[in-house]
This record gives C-alpha cells, structure tokens and sequence, in this order.
C-alpha cells in the first residue's frame, strides 16, 4: 500500500509598484490570498522615476489532501486534473 500526498496547483499574480522594496513586500503581503505563499516577484527600477514594480506570483500551498493506492500508478490515476502529487510513501 503507497500513500500520497496531494495538493492543487493554482497560480494568481498581481501587479504592485511602490517607493522601496519594504513597501513592495507590505504591498504583496495585503494582496497574498488566504493559503497562498508568495513565489516570484522580480523588481525593476523604472527610468527617470523613483519607483519600483513588480508582479508578485503566489501559489497554493493550502489543501494537502492524502490519498492510497497499491501501487504508483494507482495513486496517479487518483490525481485529479489540477492537482499535483507531492510525495509518496509506503504504509
């Protein structure tokens, strides 16, 4: 018996532009959705201005859900679209 862990891929992005890199990560931080955790955000410096953007990248880290099959093909075949498989073990 194998059990797996699982957990939805879901991505959301948004766009911020603030004075300093404090103020860009307090900025992505009021818009990181509940169980998401932030993945990317390159900055770039903007010409001539005092101002930095960025577009912040958050991913679903919430929803571990568990699952059992009697072999590895039987836990990918449990692994609904939009899912991914995260680790597997032996019970």
């Amino acid at each position: 018996m194998l059990i797996g862990l699982m957990r939805p891929v879901e991505t959301t992005s948004v766009r911020v532009e603030g004075a300093s890199l404090e103020e860009i990560q307090t900025l992505l931080e009021s818009h990181r959705p509940a169980g998401f955790d932030l993945i990317s955000s390159p900055v770039e410096m903007i010409k001539g201005a005092a101002v930095l953007k960025t577009e912040g990248t958050f991913a679903r880290r919430d929803q571990v859900t568990e699952i059992q099959a009697d072999d590895l093909d039987g836990l990918h075949a449990l692994v609904p679209e939009g899912w991914q498989l995260l680790s597997v073990r032996s019970a």
